[in-house]
């Protein structure tokens, strides 16, 4: 999956390569020039090419570890069989939700947005979007025309909204997990309770350090397409410049770099949706895996961690510095990538402090 994703975007970054879209800019009415190339675009590059494989890996080897090695040792029976059969019963009854996430994706996030965002200003001009290489063709024809633009944003537009599906199907599966392992009783009918509650500890902190990379994933997501949106209707001439020319004008009192143009910005929409779906999964998790089976795990860590990313995603483009927060959040939210556990995390056995690394 992971591959498969990454694939899917290097083959539409070749094709922008061949169309010549790749890296190009344009002059906006108000003297600005902008890069709004392919390679140039966040939301397409690090979104597709690092964020959604590494969420991917993240969701599989959780899923894996449920199934084959975590619930089969928590379940009472303690039968593989009844066990595999079990979870499939649970994600089977989810069924319904697969198929309004496809739909949801497939229609809206899919067809709907691009025959509104990209077809129908391709062919008949107008919406008040800001320019991108989506539809570059109406200001620079000489650099693609508009049947090869129509081409590859329908290209594009399908490989996103398949791939977002399966990034709510991959959240679907993760709140499958987090009820499965809430609905195993703490004391478990065949074996002695004091390694049955070891065991279960020490599958919900890693039930916990999955989710949480997932969510911070998600945030990332989420953060990234909101800042594409941000610059393409602010001054700044490249993202990098205007996210330096913003933490600069912190320092010197300008707020020149986010006086930008008003344009209709859907992805804030869809970022939106996308950290408030991360976000549930998250807050699911803590209050079933963590309150209410109140193990000793600094989830507060983790919540400030993830309360810090929101922040910053909320207050993009918001104030002069805005980027600050933003950057301190990342690099947070970087070393929870490598190091879940935040350090050490301790998992009580019966009364008695076992470190869980």
């Amino acid at each position: 999956m992971p591959a498969s994703v990454f694939a899917g975007v290097t083959a539409l970054g070749f094709l922008s390569y061949l169309t010549g879209i790749h890296s190009v800019t344009y002059g906006r009415a108000d003297g600005v020039v902008k890069q709004v190339g392919f390679l140039w675009t966040a939301n397409w590059t690090f979104v597709f090419m690092v964020f959604l494989p590494l969420f991917f890996a993240f969701v599989t080897e959780l899923v894996t570890f449920w199934k084959d090695e975590g619930r089969p040792k928590l379940v009472a029976q303690g039968n593989k069989m009844e066990s595999d059969d079990a979870w499939a019963r649970n994600v089977e009854a989810s069924s319904y939700s697969y198929w309004a996430v496809f739909l949801i994706c497939v229609m809206f996030a899919g067809l709907f947005q691009w025959i509104g965002v990209s077809l129908i200003p391709l062919l008949k001009g107008g919406g008040n979007y800001a320019t991108d290489w989506g539809s570059l063709a109406i200001v620079r024809p000489e650099v693609i025309s508009v049947p090869e633009a129509v081409v590859f944003t329908g290209l594009a537009y399908l490989y996103m909204c398949l791939c977002f599906y399966l990034f709510f199907v991959g959240l679907i599966l993760l709140y499958t997990v987090i009820h499965d392992l809430w609905r195993i009783p703490e004391a478990g009918s065949n074996r002695p309770e004091v390694d049955h509650q070891h065991e279960l500890h020490e599958a919900s902190l890693r039930v916990m350090r999955a989710i949480f990379r997932c969510t911070v994933l998600g945030l990332l997501i989420a953060i990234v397409m909101k800042l594409q949106s941000a610059y393409l209707t602010s001054r700044g001439e490249n993202i990098v410049a205007w996210l330096v020319g913003d933490m600069s004008s912190a320092f010197y009192g300008r707020n020149d770099v986010s006086a930008g143009i008003s344009y209709r910005r859907p992805t804030h929409y869809s970022s939106l949706l996308i950290a408030i779906s991360t976000c549930v999964v998250f807050l699911y998790g803590t209050i079933r895996l963590g309150v209410e089976r109140r193990f000793c795990m600094p989830l507060w860590r983790m919540s400030a961690i993830v309360a810090l990313l929101v922040a910053g995603y909320l207050l993009i483009d918001a104030f002069a510095g805005f980027s600050i927060l933003l950057g301190v959040g990342v690099l947070l939210a970087i070393y929870g990538l490598f190091d879940p556990g935040l350090g050490r995390w301790q998992a009580s056995k019966l009364g008695n402090n076992q470190s869980v690394s």
